[in-house]
């Protein structure tokens, strides 16, 4: 099998191939010529269906165009629409076959494959364009990836970067891919348990609830031999939880971005470094720089930039964003970081969620660090809030049973008084979007 969803069905090779051979010559016959933008919409539970969609899209010469059903219909309609799709597949839509129609010639390395919606958390959402030999860089080796696993199992949505990784997994990775119509922790863990998972990736988000859920007292969690987390900054806290729930799993953290992609970093979790996101892996390379690009020493804070093994990725339709962002190879990731002797990268904040707060600086990620150190803290976010002296100042969103009190003699000691919250606020979860990032717009409307 190439891939699983657990409790709907499972799609050998054979069947994709031939699926989504016959999807194509459909949309040929329906119009679609090369270039033209398809609309894939589909949800967690049609990972079956969408595969065959996307690959029929590509064979058919189009241009997927990958997005979650969990979008709003609004959201959803102002992305087609910007990227101009001429035909949109959802499932139950898919097209017959009515005549013999021409195969379409296979497509160049360099046309255009996708364009995938960034999450949109801090604007409007950007559509990245990237090509065939973006999305196929490093496919085909004779070791194919993840060989210690015969399962490899993840809870990723359609319509994110991790997703469409994923995607790309189930051609070209050793291991069968599976997943679930919708993640709770127990069904995860279920899922994990039942296939013998050898590894296994999730968002941090997902790694918290099944902590705090403490799945790994009801399930087998011993087949994991990899456990991987993206999307989202990994608090050391949890890494330390996963490593004690998965007991024979390597822990790791890999970053990178919708834009930067395929270029990452990874971190197998290291005490010795808890914050780091690791360093450049499969070709790539990171530095930290002005916004002009002019690298700076070992152990300056400036701009964190990727370079791309692969072909460069671009804003569709927006010449002036792309070259605020893709530059000579590298990608500008929107983070403040440094890296170290060693040449282990470490994120200091989203350089949107710095709080300037009077004449300090102050990180978000260095506060929920803080937090997360708090036994009886689940989840944390740091953000800013208007104040009338400082212009801005810290607030903090908990989810757990600490109370105001406790956490603020708490944060005293580990926290410089320019960085201590003004506001705290006790919530049942955090705002979040499909791709498992904190909505700190959402957490800022909850203050006002």
């Amino acid at each position: 099998m190439a891939m699983t969803v657990h409790g709907t069905g499972s799609l050998t090779f054979g069947e994709w191939e031939t699926r989504s051979t016959d999807l194509a010559a459909a949309l040929v016959e329906r119009g679609v010529r090369e270039g033209d933008r398809v609309g894939l919409v589909y949800g967690n539970g049609d990972w079956l269906d969408y595969a065959v969609a996307f690959f029929g899209a590509v064979k058919a010469g189009g241009v997927a165009v990958p997005l979650s059903d969990r979008l709003a219909r609004a959201d959803i309609d102002a992305m087609l629409a910007h990227c101009g799709a001429s035909t949109v597949l959802r499932p139950g839509e898919v097209p017959r076959v009515l005549a013999a129609a021409a195969a379409p010639p296979p497509p160049t390395a360099g046309s255009l494959a996708q364009i995938l919606y960034t999450s949109g958390t801090t604007g409007r959402p950007k559509g990245v364009s990237a090509t065939h030999a973006n999305l196929a860089h490093g496919c085909g080796g004779r070791r194919r990836p993840f060989a210690h696993s015969k399962h490899l199992a993840h809870a990723f949505p359609i319509g994110t970067n991790a997703g469409q990784w994923m995607l790309v997994n189930a051609v070209d990775a050793h291991p069968e891919t599976v997943t679930l119509p919708r993640f709770t922790p127990g069904r995860f863990a279920q899922l994990i348990q039942h296939y013998e998972a050898g590894t296994v990736f999730l968002v941090p988000a997902m790694a918290i609830e099944m902590l705090a859920a403490r799945v790994h007292e009801r399930h087998d969690l011993s087949s994991v031999l990899l456990l991987g987390s993206a999307a989202a900054p990994l608090p050391a806290k949890i890494a330390v939880g996963l490593g004690d729930a998965f007991p024979n799993a390597t822990i790791t953290n890999y970053y990178t971005s919708t834009e930067a992609a395929p270029a990452q970093t990874v971190m197998i979790f290291d005490p010795d470094r808890p914050s780091s996101v690791g360093r450049p892996a499969s070709g790539g390379a990171v530095k930290i720089a002005t916004a002009q690009g002019e690298p700076l020493p070992t152990g300056t804070t400036g701009e964190v930039w990727m370079r791309s093994p692969a072909a460069v990725r671009a804003y569709y339709g927006d010449a002036e964003a792309t070259g605020e962002v893709f530059r000579a190879g590298w990608v500008r990731m929107g983070d403040l970081g440094y890296i170290d002797e060693d040449g282990y990268l470490y994120l200091v904040d989203r350089e949107s969620d710095v709080i300037k707060s009077g004449a300090y600086k102050v990180s978000t990620i260095h506060i929920e660090d803080a937090v997360y150190q708090h036994p009886d803290v689940t989840e944390a976010a740091a953000f800013d809030v208007a104040h009338a002296t400082l212009g801005k100042a810290v607030a903090v969103a908990v989810v757990g049973p600490v109370t105001h009190e406790e956490l603020r003699i708490f944060l005293k000691e580990r926290l410089a008084p320019h960085e201590l919250p003004v506001r705290l606020i006790s919530l049942d979860a955090l705002p979040r979007n499909h791709n498992g990032k904190v909505d700190k717009h959402a957490l800022r409307e909850v203050v006002r």
